[in-house]
Order: C-alpha cells, then structure tokens, then sequence
C-alpha cells in the first residue's frame, strides 16, 4: 500500500497528466465515476481502492498513481456530485429565492446519494465544482446588505442545515426499515402513549399546546421550506428587528 505523504498535498493542484509521456489510461472523472457508482450502490463503506481499481479495470497499486489517498478519492467524489447543481442560470435578483432553491437542489443531491451527508464534513470544499457553486451563490448574494465573512456563513449554514435534515430522514428511513411493522403502525403506537401521558397533567404546557390543535408537523417538503425560511430570516436585515 502506498504510504502517506510527509506533507499535506490538495489532489486539485496535482496534475492529472504529464507534461510528457503516454497519455493516462483513465482520468479522474473515470475514477470518481466509479467510486460515486459503489457507493450509490452499497454504501461508502463499500468504496475502497481496490474496488474502484477492480471497477475501472486496473491493479490497485496503479490506482495510487491517479489517487494517491482515500481522503482524495472522497473529494474527487464529492466534486462530481457537486456537479449536479444547475448554475446555468444568472441570480434571480431575490437573494432568498436563489438561496431557497439551491438549498433543495442540495437537498435532491444528497437523497440520490445518500452517502454524501456523511463524507462531506470531512472534505474540503475547495473542488473545481464545489468553488463554483460557492461564487455562484456569492453572486446571488451581491443585494444582501451584510459584511462578506456573514455571506459566508449563510452559505455554510444552509449547506449545514440541509444535511442535518437530510440525515435525520435517513435516519428516520433506516430505522424504519429495521422493523417487521410500518411507520405509520409505529406513529400510531407512539402517539397513543403521548397521549395518555399528557393526559395524566403531569405536563401542562404539553396539553396546553395540544388542546389549541397543535401537531407535530406531518409535511416533510413543507417543514423543510419553513426551516430554510427561517434561517434565511435571521441574515435578512430587513426581515429581523
């Protein structure tokens, strides 16, 4: 196996061919392909040198002279998936809107490749795509009357709330799948007893809040956007006190 290098080194600034020599068997986009495949497939834990190398048709050791580390592998993986955002467009001119739908882009993103939420607070977000998307929403950005350091933390925020979202659905989805009954059986069950625990007056705000008719919200594509709203609420000026 390849040993680490004695120094950091960024896979982007690494070039992908020689100034001489034969033309490289495969290509990077080749080998993300590949990974981003086994992973969509069976999980990252899947994703291994030499899978990939096995998947692209080449021995391991040689796969090292393209990728020298895992840690590369996950950002060249990242950065093909980071494509699929559509930036085709100029900003809208609303900052929020622009913001609200990169935000269930990202959200559409991560449910096609569910193992994308759990690599990506690992990878830095330096990627040809990744910088792309980053200035694209700088730019939608431009009427946003606050100091650039908050542009970045609006960006870094929804990108984060979007992936805890996303994690508590697949988590929500996993545990489902991990019993014999269906989940509105187990709603069902788990709302009955609240019910009577609430209505034991042991918790008084509890009841308080259900006899005004309050639920738990049931539409996850509307809890979604009224999440989003409300974070995007807090860095509009005009919008907070």
């Amino acid at each position: 196996m390849a040993g680490r290098a004695a120094e950091p080194e960024v896979i982007w600034a690494r070039p992908e061919r020689a100034g001489r020599g034969p033309k490289p068997a495969y290509s990077r986009a080749d080998i993300a392909a590949a990974a981003v495949r086994i992973a969509d497939a069976d999980g990252i834990d899947a994703v291994s040198m030499r899978r990939v190398a096995a998947e692209i048709g080449c021995g391991t050791m040689s796969l090292y002279n393209y990728v020298p580390r895992k840690e590369d592998l996950y950002e060249l993986m990242v950065d093909l998936v980071s494509g699929e955002y559509d930036l085709s467009r100029e900003p809208s001119g609303d900052w929020r809107a622009d913001m609200m739908d990169l935000a269930r882009q990202a959200r559409g993103i991560m449910r096609r490749h569910p193992w994308l939420v759990r690599v990506m607070s690992t990878v830095y977000s330096i990627s040809p795509n990744a910088l792309r998307c980053l200035d694209w929403c700088l730019a939608c950005l431009e009427g946003l009357d606050v100091p650039p350091g908050t542009k970045l933390e609006l960006f870094g925020m929804v990108n984060g709330s979007v992936m805890t979202f996303v994690a508590n659905e697949q988590a929500v989805a996993e545990r489902t799948r991990s019993v014999a009954w269906s989940a509105e059986q187990e709603e069902a069950v788990r709302g009955a007893y609240m019910m009577r625990q609430v209505m034991t007056g042991d918790y008084p705000h509890l009841a308080a809040l259900f006899a005004q008719g309050v639920a738990p919200p049931e539409d996850p594509e509307g809890a979604f956007d009224r999440a989003l709203t409300r974070l995007l609420d807090s860095f509009d000026p005009k919008a907070t006190p």
